[in-house]
């Protein structure tokens, strides 16, 4: 089942139930995207106005890469559950089992990489923000505030689903190594959403 394709209603219900997916991986993922495609419709109702015309290809340009990027996110709703389940699977290994320990390294590597890939696409995201809200139509402005606190939300809740998998890796040096980039990515972009989100709220 594609979770990308039913509707807000049941995914709310397959995200409250006891399963493992879709979890905060694939929530992140959809934050991020409605977060984007918010950006996009303070797009909409900026070009063909003569008032932006200086700016048009600028935010034509914008809606382009946010597109992109909505739609590279939803891909990882259903990216995230496939990359989880093997990890769930692994955990039921019983300690014994031969070969358990490179199964779960594997698996844990494997579910780590989506969340990261969410993190990154929402950070690209966030940057499209800042002109969104700076080029785009005044009377929108709040629409790019709003893609903003959503973006920073999907940041923090991506980030902690890497941590999540890096902190059972026997390899440490991988695990460190991603965790530090993570941390970099969160301080930096974080930081961004909300002074997007102050500004806006200091304009209005």
């Amino acid at each position: 089942m594609s979770l990308v394709n039913i509707s807000v209603k049941d995914f709310t219900s397959e995200l409250a139930a006891k399963k493992s997916v879709p979890g905060g991986g694939g929530a992140s993922a959809l934050a991020a995207a409605i977060g984007t495609a918010l950006g996009s419709m303070v797009g909409e109702f900026t070009v063909g106005k003569k008032k932006y015309l200086n700016v048009e290809d600028d935010i034509k340009d914008l809606m382009k890469r946010a597109d992109e990027i909505r739609l590279a996110l939803l891909e990882c709703i259903d990216e995230d559950a496939v990359a989880f389940e093997p990890l769930s699977k692994a955990y039921s290994l019983p300690k014994e089992e031969p070969g358990r320990d490179e199964i779960m390294e594997k698996c844990l590597k494997d579910a780590a990489k989506v969340p990261f890939k969410i993190l990154k696409l929402a950070c690209s995201a966030v940057e499209l923000q800042r002109d969104f809200s700076d080029k785009g139509s005044v009377i929108m402005i709040s629409d790019a505030a709003t893609g903003s606190a959503l973006l920073e939300g999907a940041i923090k809740g991506a980030a902690v689903n890497v941590k999540i998998n890096t902190k059972s890796m026997k390899d440490r040096q991988y695990a460190d190594a991603l965790d530090s980039e993570v941390s970099e990515l969160v301080s930096k972009y974080t930081v961004l959403a909300r002074e997007i989100y102050e500004d806006v709220w200091n304009r209005l």
